[in-house]
């Protein structure tokens, strides 16, 4: 990774979407960042491809899709954010291609937002050479919506849109990738921390599956761990770590 310092988000901004593949894929990743930027009177939206139906072994898929999205919008509420939306894509299949970009590209002139959110969507989590493969979702869903921030703005792709009266939105500034192992701009983590502890403890049906833990300790260990990789990157500071795309502005 390089040692470069990383830059300060662009604030010059009111209007956020995140778009990610599960119910608490926001959580392990931005959620503070999130709660800084609502503190702000900034809007932030959050888009779920799927309804996490299946991310929980113990309970079947119609009856944990149920669970997650009660516990995504509980979770969302936390970082002031009121706006939940899921797409209904299945929960571990996405495909990456033209449906889930233009549900994606719908989604984003529906908000109209000049920053658009997303999850790492290459191979592999961590450093390399090593690391951990990703997910099919994440990289489906990551890579779609870097697609999608143009598709939005082209009355042409996806005409059909229009037709629906979903008029194109070219104003996609940013598209920020959290979870990236070569992020560039970050948020200093410290004035959302405590709330984004209690934003993924809202996942709690998740969590006593995930981790014999007791859940605040997981998540305290986990988010401290995180933002501290940032830290030396950013003048010591606890850090949400994004890699920026910028887009053309009309």
């Amino acid at each position: 990774m390089s040692d470069q310092r990383l830059e300060e988000m662009p604030t010059d901004w009111q209007r956020a979407l995140a778009v990610v593949a599960h119910p608490d894929d926001l959580e392990y990743g931005c959620a503070a960042a999130v709660a800084a930027w609502t503190d702000a009177g900034k809007q932030v939206g959050y888009v779920l491809a799927t309804r996490g139906e299946a991310g929980i072994d113990s309970l079947a898929p119609a009856d944990c899709a149920e669970v997650r999205e009660a516990e995504q919008r509980e979770s969302a509420a936390v970082v002031g954010v009121t706006t939940v939306e899921f797409l209904g894509h299945r929960d571990g299949v996405i495909e990456y291609g033209l449906a889930l970009r233009r549900d994606i590209a719908a989604a984003i002139r529906r908000h109209r937002p000049e920053l658009v959110i997303t999850l790492n969507h290459r191979d592999t989590w961590g450093p390399s050479p090593g690391g951990f493969w990703n997910t099919p979702d994440h990289r489906a869903v990551g890579r779609a919506t870097l697609d999608a921030a143009a598709d939005a703005g082209n009355r042409w792709i996806f005409p059909e849109l229009f037709d629906a009266d979903l008029r194109p939105w070219n104003g996609v500034r940013w598209v920020a990738v959290a979870g990236s192992t070569t992020p560039t701009h970050a948020v200093d983590a410290r004035p959302g921390l405590d709330r984004a502890v209690r934003s993924l403890l809202a996942h709690r049906t998740y969590l006593e599956e995930l981790t014999d833990r007791p859940a605040e300790e997981y998540v305290r260990d986990f988010l401290a761990e995180t933002t501290a990789h940032a830290a030396p990157r950013f003048d010591g500071r606890p850090a949400v770590a994004f890699e920026i795309f910028p887009r053309p502005h009309p």
